[in-house]
């Protein structure tokens, strides 16, 4: 699969994979850790999240900025590591105040915005070398299923970190009482004598713990359950000196744009690079466009007044202004011939705000959908999807079964063989020993997401490299376009599965009863066209990105990809805020024709898209 790359895709693969292993431990955590930690409701927890991925890539600009000014790209993405490093050593610490927390995202945040778009820059970079330009988009997607590496083994460690902690102390766990415990505390709870007998479930016989007191009880558990979630954040702090060590030991086989940059201005007769962003030059341009910033945030203060979505307000006015202001920003110094691939450029990031704000709900509604709506106790085979170990195993007789029957050696396929019975006895192993009903938590969702890219991306790549052959594999911009129709359809099995079960706004805090509850299988089946969706997109987004940004704006671009996808995080406050005001499958219905808007837009503008490619 890295046959005909440079070496430095290697480097890049796995600094990513360490810092994003990171990174989705604390994702799968965030929205219940607030709520477990702080007592927050379903749309405060969601404003802070949605707060805190719109700054994840916002601020990503201002790293590519950074980096495209000073030409240091590698020192930029070293910083950024560092920072983020700090972020994740605050958030682990247990018993913050929220106002800590949310600074402790913050600095992660920044950490990011410096690390991640130019990161990409650099992968981009590799592949501005004739000799490697015809692999460009299979390079982003083997880049992008190291993202996934880290992010498929995440929620399992953050799962079992919070369960060690909570046996440790005497407790099963009980993802909806933390919450409870809050309503308890501030006396705000509607069914007293519900609450004392999931109390009373959640203690380990002989574990030392009493619910005799229900004050002490909640107390008690409110402190041990978070605290849980605070060990996670540890382990990715950890996860960070991985990528560190691996960027500070293998960075010299990525390549140096201020080199580059110098050999390319001297063939044409020039001794110095020219800077994306002249600061003093560009400074009416700059403030051009902080002006119109101003003025989007100032028309959504007013319309703040107008309504009580506490969410529309001059903080999304600044998150849609700074998008606004960046695009009128690159128009305004982007020479005419640059203008062209500018246009095509801004017209992909309309889209990629729609995609994120619906794909994202993965960690905001739906896993609220699978902490509250989906099975809690599973059979022995459902199981082995729910354990690290077993699932591994599952993967492993999959690969080995394909090595048997898609390939031609006999070698190869007797060794496919063997190891279909080696993991094939592991699966039977893990599933005779497993109980007949089996707890599961809804954090681990997250890991189907990450699993599916690391085994569908070989399978994608394939399916073009074939269509490739025969002359008949899409353009990059049409390959986004099917990728929205296909997120349409993977909210679709959603929408369907929540027909006829009861609303949010009708549970009054408590669960739904098991027996009112719906397959997992149906979750994981969105999961699945999701990240087929996804895979249509977002890598070959980030390809079309370095492929037509004009050279002086490399890390602008990316940047701008990323602030695209802030926005589009930034809306994700859509879902929480319509979480308990309306039926589910309408919730699901919005989401439906989000996507489908989207993929009309793109296909009816695909002329100049495809254009600015060539």
């Amino acid at each position: 699969m890295l046959k005909n790359h440079p070496k430095g895709l290697l480097v890049a693969f796995f600094t990513n994979m360490g810092e994003r292993f990171g990174f989705y431990t604390m994702m799968a955590i965030l929205v219940m850790f607030l709520q477990a930690r702080y007592g927050l409701d379903a749309d405060s927890a969601g404003s802070i999240y949605s707060w805190f991925y719109f700054a994840i890539y916002a601020l990503a600009l201002i790293g590519g900025m950074v980096a495209d000014w000073t030409k240091k790209y590698k020192s930029v993405i070293f910083i950024g590591q560092v920072v983020m490093f700090a972020g994740y050593c605050i958030i682990a610490i247990p018993g913050l105040e929220l106002w800590a927390s949310v600074a402790a995202l913050f600095i992660i945040a920044l950490g990011n915005g410096l690390f991640k778009g130019n990161l990409q820059a650099v992968v981009g970079q590799l592949y501005d070398d004739p000799k490697y330009s015809s692999v460009r988009d299979s390079a982003f997607m083997i880049f992008y299923m190291g993202i996934n590496v880290g992010a498929f083994f995440a929620p399992f460690v953050a799962k079992g970190i919070k369960e060690f902690w909570l046996k440790t102390n005497g407790y099963f766990e009980n993802a909806n009482l933390p919450l409870l415990s809050h309503q308890f505390l501030n006396g705000t709870i509607k069914d007293t004598e519900q609450f004392q007998n999931l109390a009373n479930a959640s203690i380990i016989p002989d574990g030392g713990k009493s619910a005799a007191d229900l004050t002490a009880f909640a107390t008690d558990y409110i402190k041990v359950f978070s605290t849980g979630f605070n060990y996670a954040f540890a382990i990715a702090a950890g996860s960070m000196i991985l990528s560190l060590l691996i960027y500070v030991i293998f960075n010299k086989y990525l390549p140096s744009k201020y080199k580059l940059s110098l050999v390319e201005n001297k063939s044409n007769g020039n001794t110095e690079s020219k800077p994306s962003l002249n600061l003093k030059g560009n400074l009416k341009y700059i403030i051009t466009s902080l002006g119109l910033m101003a003025i989007i945030a100032t028309l959504f203060h007013v319309a703040d007044g107008y309504t009580d979505i506490k969410d529309i307000d001059y903080k999304l006015g600044l998150a849609v202004g700074l998008f606004v202001g960046f695009v009128s920003l690159m128009f305004q110094i982007s020479t005419k011939d640059e203008k062209p691939r500018v246009v095509a450029l801004t017209l992909v990031f309309i889209v990629v705000i729609f995609f994120w704000m619906s794909f994202h709900q993965n960690g905001l509604t739906l896993t609220m959908y699978a902490r509250d709506y989906t099975t809690q106790y599973v059979g022995p085979v459902t199981n082995l999807f729910f354990n690290i170990w077993s699932i591994l195993s599952v993967i492993g007789a999959i690969a080995a079964s394909a090595l048997v029957f898609f390939t031609k050696e006999a070698r190869t396929r007797i060794i496919g063989a063997a190891g279909f019975l080696v993991f094939g006895y592991l699966c039977y192993y893990f599933a005779s020993n497993n109980e007949p009903l089996n707890s599961i938590s809804p954090e681990v969702f997250q890991s189907f997401n990450p699993l599916f890219i690391v085994a569908l991306t070989p399978l994608v790549m394939g399916i073009f490299s074939w269509l490739n052959k025969r002359g008949q594999e899409p353009s990059s911009p049409r390959k986004i376009g099917i990728g929205m129709v296909i997120a349409a359809f993977g909210f679709v099995l959603v929408l369907v599965s929540s027909l006829g079960l009861v609303s949010p706004k009708d549970m009054a805090g408590f669960a739904v009863e098991e027996s009112g509850r719906v397959s997992p299988y149906w979750l994981m089946s969105s999961y699945l066209i999701l990240t087929i969706a996804e895979l249509f997109l977002s890598p070959i987004g980030l390809s079309f990105v370095a492929k037509v940004a004009p050279p002086r704006f490399q890390g602008l671009m990316q940047g701008g990809w990323l602030l695209a996808t802030a926005v589009g995080n930034k809306f994700l406050f859509v879902g929480s805020l319509l979480w308990g005001k309306i039926e589910l499958y309408i919730l699901w219905g919005i989401f439906i024709i989000c996507c489908i808007v989207a993929a009309l837009f793109i296909f009816s503008i695909m002329k100049r898209l495809e254009s600015a490619t060539k």
